[in-house]
C-alpha cells in the first residue's frame, strides 16, 4: 500500500481538475503562516477544522425554518449545511472544480447563524442599532448583524479561544460571500452560493409539506413546471442546469429560465412560509427574547463568557458574538434563568 503525501495529492489535483479550478498548491494562504500538513492539502485541513469546531456542532440545535419543531425529521441548521455540501459537491465534481475547497466552504457557510434562524439576525440588528443610538428602521440598521460576516468573524477570530481557525483566504472568502449580492472570488465559492439556494428552496418546501403547511398543489404552477413536481426532481433539474450552463459559459451560474423559476419559488416561500403563516407564530417571542438577552448582557458585560471578551471589542460586539453563538435551547434556558422567577426553597 503506497502512502500518498500532500505533494502527491496536489500533483493529482493538477492532473485531474479543470484549469478553472482553485488548486491547493496555489492558495493565497492563511493569515498566520504555518507549516503545511504532511498528508492533507490546505483545503482538506480547513474542512477538518470546520467539522471539529464548536460552532459547527452548535448548528445541530439551531433553527432552519421551524422553531424547536416536535418531530424527528425537520431540518436543523446542521442538516441544511450537510445538504448544501452534498449539492455543492454534485455540481463541483462534473465541472472539475476542487471538491475539498467546495466542501470546506459549504460546511462553514452558516457558522455565523443566530438561534431561531433569520429572526435572530433581525433581532440583533435592531438591538445593536438601539444601543448605538441609530434609527432601527433605517435600512442600513437592519443589516448591522449579518450571518455571513459573523461566520467569517468566527473562523478568523472567535474559535479556539480567540485564535480563530486560521483558514485559507479562499475558504473565508467563500463563507463571507455565500449570500446576497456578494460574489465569491473562487468558482468553488460561487458553487456553494448556488447550492445554498437550491438546498433551502427545495428542502424547506419538503419540511413545510411534512408540517401540513403546504402541498405540491399550492406551489406556483409556472416555476413548478420548469423545476419539477418533487423535491428530488427540482434538485436534479437545478444541479444539471448549473453544470451544463457553467460548462458552456466558463463561469458558475444558472440559465435564465431556471434561475427565474427558482427565484419565483423562493419569493413564494417568503410570502407563504418565511414571513407569514403558521410556521412563524412563535417568532415574535423569539425576537423579543433575543433583544432582552442582548440588553441584559450589554449592561452586564462582565457576565459574558471570557472567550467572547478576549479582544478589545465594544460591548455590543462582544454581546452580539455571545448571543448569536447560542443554540435555540441554550438561549431559552438562559432567558428562563435570568427572567423567570423560581420557587423559593429553604437551604
Amino acid at each position: 500500500m503506497r502512502l500518498k503525501t500532500r505533494e502527491d495529492l496536489e500533483r493529482a489535483e493538477r492532473e485531474r481538475l479543470s484549469e478553472d479550478a482553485t488548486f491547493a498548491d496555489a492558495s493565497a494562504g492563511r493569515r498566520v503562516r504555518e507549516e503545511p500538513d504532511r498528508l492533507r492539502t490546505c483545503f482538506q485541513c480547513d474542512r477538518d477544522r470546520i467539522l471539529h469546531s464548536k460552532s459547527f456542532r452548535r448548528l445541530a440545535h439551531k433553527t432552519q425554518v421551524f422553531l424547536a419543531p416536535e418531530g424527528d425529521h425537520y431540518r436543523t441548521r446542521l442538516i441544511h449545511t450537510l445538504e448544501v455540501a452534498q449539492v455543492a459537491r454534485s455540481i463541483a465534481r462534473p465541472l472539475g472544480l476542487n471538491e475539498d475547497l467546495t466542501e470546506a466552504v459549504a460546511l462553514g457557510h452558516d457558522l455565523g447563524h443566530t438561534p431561531f434562524g433569520h429572526v435572530g439576525e433581525r433581532a440583533l440588528s435592531h438591538a445593536i442599532a438601539r444601543y448605538r443610538g441609530l434609527d432601527p428602521d433605517d435600512p442600513a440598521s437592519k443589516r448591522l448583524f449579518r450571518h455571513n460576516e459573523q461566520g467569517a468573524r468566527i473562523v478568523e477570530l472567535l474559535e479556539r479561544d480567540g485564535r480563530g481557525l486560521n483558514l485559507t483566504r479562499e475558504v473565508v472568502d467563500g463563507i463571507r460571500c455565500h449570500t446576497g449580492s456578494l460574489r465569491a472570488a473562487t468558482p468553488e465559492g460561487r458553487v456553494v452560493a448556488l447550492a445554498d439556494r437550491i438546498a433551502y428552496v427545495c428542502h424547506d418546501i419538503d419540511d413545510a409539506e411534512r408540517a401540513g403547511l403546504l402541498s405540491e398543489r399550492d406551489l406556483p404552477a409556472g416555476p413548478r413546471a420548469v423545476l419539477g413536481a418533487s423535491s428530488s426532481e427540482r434538485i436534479e433539474t437545478m444541479v444539471h442546469d448549473v453544470v451544463t450552463r457553467s460548462a458552456q459559459r466558463g463561469d458558475v451560474g444558472m440559465s435564465e429560465p431556471v434561475w427565474s423559476a427558482m427565484m419565483a419559488m423562493r419569493s413564494f416561500l417568503f410570502d407563504n412560509l418565511y414571513s407569514h403563516g403558521d410556521a412563524k407564530w412563535e417568532e415574535p417571542k423569539a425576537y423579543a427574547m433575543l433583544e432582552e438577552l442582548f440588553d441584559h448582557f450589554v449592561s452586564h458585560v462582565d457576565e459574558v463568557p471570557s472567550e467572547y471578551r478576549l479582544h478589545d471589542d465594544a460591548p455590543d460586539v462582544q454581546v452580539a458574538d455571545f448571543v448569536s453563538g447560542m443554540t435555540d435551547r441554550y438561549a431559552v434556558r438562559l432567558y428562563e434563568d435570568l427572567k423567570i422567577p423560581k420557587s423559593w426553597r429553604a437551604r
